[in-house]
């Protein structure tokens, strides 16, 4: 079955920082393009990040210089790295794979394989 798992959400204070882990099973996920996305109440879905499989890198202007999308290919995994963390950035955050290999963007509907999210929350 093919699966994506978030972890790594919690609360922290403003500058605090987080790091989300997006675990794959049923695929490698290495072949993918994988694109972490986020969900605030009231608000239409953003991507955010999206790494490729030769490793480059897709960034909203809302993260880029913040956050940081990385891959372990050897623990078949994902992640999004944040620091400085504003309270805006409050959100639940989900992973999602293309089924190419390449960031065409940070559209939903680029994407085809979804997890279930996890929660940040950034609140003093």
């Amino acid at each position: 079955q093919v699966q994506l798992v978030e972890s790594g959400g919690g609360s922290v204070q403003p500058g605090g920082s987080l790091r989300l882990s997006c675990a794959a099973s049923g695929f490698r996920l290495n072949y993918f393009a994988i694109a972490w996305f986020r969900l605030a109440p009231g608000k239409e879905r953003e991507g955010v990040a999206c790494i490729s499989e030769d490793g480059g890198t897709l960034y909203s202007d809302s993260v880029k210089g913040r956050f940081s999308i990385s891959r372990d290919n050897a623990k078949n995994t994902v992640y999004l790295q944040m620091p400085r963390l504003r309270p805006e950035d409050t959100s639940n955050y989900v992973c999602a794979a293309a089924d190419v290999g390449w960031c065409q963007d940070l559209n939903l509907r680029s994407y085809n394989t979804w997890g279930q999210g996890t929660q940040v929350t950034v609140s003093s």
